[in-house]
């Protein structure tokens, strides 16, 4: 394909979780950096039959408004369903989630994205390495993701993930520090360290450095970094070092978000999970008693095979036991080659999907518990983007977002403000008169 077509810059259109985000940004980079140009990379999510669908409808979508550009798709539904993607008239080609992040990759496309061939994915379990990608920033972002970790060693009955990421694999801890320090220096001041399972970080690496350890090095290295977050986390994984920096680091942001999955035992066994209910009630107690203003989310997967009724209420009464305030809820989605696709008994959709309104039902409540708590509190306030002439969003340190009235421009600023009220689902604030 000729990179003289039109000289506009490779797109990205990213479907899923926060590590492809990060991954995006380094796709473009990449891509823009080989000279190509009238093409657009889906990176796709394979997380549930939902994902694919969504992604293979964001491609026609995206065909049809520009019929003459050239479409790849990469990502965990490309890796592990490359033959969907390839069959689809709209696209050119099909890498793998490896390959995605190559510069050869981009380099060759002159050539490789006019083969009979369209699908281009290797076998991701034979990637041992997770190769630092260093970026200036995140496009279109206030605060960064960086990627700490990536594949994931565990077998969940329900999950199809491993085998589109592979094998668990660290970036090393200076890399990681290195990056942060960069980005730092670019302006921006919240990180979210990000991975497929996180909390195994550093299992491969020299001397085994743990999640926590990594937390400490960065906060200890990075003295001018306002924020730091760490996405979903396996609490059962959690290292003393995190409990440590948890307790003690004002820098480490008040939110974690739990890879929960159920609220009953018998299913958290048959999900081949590491914890049981009341590990992770635990869990929650203990960071709560060193971090009193932290605040906890949850993936929750509702109509599992064989989830009775009595099942069902575990999981519902979790989220006000645990005191969950965000909630990611899905309908249980059968995953060809995972091991729960082949239990008998397969819950019917309607009560997959009565339950997950449940649920959610539920979980609104608390988020909106959450938000009434904050009413009169002075926070401390990133303020991501402008919305219109006058009115800011922010996030406060526990990421709920706040909407801000100021005359001047406060975007990407940390600042201190009063909340006053809530609007839906935000939470209303006015900035104080010395706050910069």
């Amino acid at each position: 394909m000729s990179k003289e077509l039109k000289n506009t810059n490779p797109k990205t259109l990213t479907f899923g979780c926060r590590l492809n985000i990060f991954e995006s940004q380094v796709i473009e980079e990449k891509a823009k950096a080989a000279g190509l140009t009238d093409i657009l990379i889906v990176n796709s999510c394979a997380v549930t039959n939902e994902a694919v669908r969504q992604t293979r409808q964001g491609i026609r979508k995206a065909k049809r408004e520009k019929p003459k550009q050239k479409i790849i798709v990469t990502g965990c539904a490309a890796q592990t369903q490359a033959q969907i993607f390839a069959d689809m008239a709209e696209v050119d080609l099909v890498i793998g989630n490896a390959e995605k992040l190559q510069d050869e990759t981009y380099q060759n496309l002159n050539f490789g994205i006019e083969l009979d061939n369209k699908i281009q994915v290797n076998d991701i379990m034979s990637i041992k390495e997770t190769a630092p990608h260093l970026i200036k920033g995140m496009v279109g972002h206030s605060r960064a993701f960086v990627q700490i970790q990536n594949g994931c060693d565990h077998r969940c009955t329900f999950c199809i993930i491993p085998y589109g990421r592979g094998p668990s694999r660290s970036t090393p801890m200076g890399a990681v520090v290195e990056q942060i320090k960069k980005l730092v220096d670019n302006g921006f001041k919240e990180v979210v360290l990000t991975g497929v399972d996180i909390t195994s970080y550093g299992h491969d690496l020299p001397k085994n450095p743990s999640l926590g350890k990594l937390v400490q090095a960065i906060l200890s290295h990075v003295t001018n970094l306002p924020r730091l977050r760490i996405s979903s986390i396996d609490s059962i994984e959690a290292d003393e070092a995190l409990f440590d920096a948890i307790a003690s680091e004002k820098r480490l942001m008040p939110h974690l978000h739990l890879s929960l999955q159920s609220g009953d035992d018998m299913i958290l066994k048959r999900m081949k999970r590491r914890h049981l209910r009341q590990d992770s009630l635990d869990f929650v107690a203990k960071v709560k008693s060193l971090r009193p203003d932290i605040v906890f989310g949850a993936d929750i997967i509702a109509g599992f095979p064989t989830e009775t009724e009595e099942m069902f209420e575990n999981s519902l009464s979790i989220i006000e036991q645990a005191d969950l305030s965000y909630l990611h809820i899905f309908p249980y989605s059968a995953r060809k080659g995972t091991p729960a696709a082949k239990i008998p008994n397969q819950i019917i959709k309607s009560i997959k999907k009565q339950r997950a309104t449940k649920l959610r039902q539920l979980g609104e409540e608390q988020y909106k518990k959450l938000l009434i708590s904050r009413i009169g509190k002075l926070e401390n306030i990133l303020v991501e983007r402008q919305i219109d002439e006058q009115t800011y969003l922010g996030r406060t340190e526990q990421f709920a977002p706040v909407e801000i009235i100021s005359k001047n421009d406060i975007s990407d600023k940390i600042i201190k403000v009063e909340i006053t009220d809530v609007n839906g689902k935000s939470l209303i604030g006015k900035k104080m008169e010395n706050s910069s």
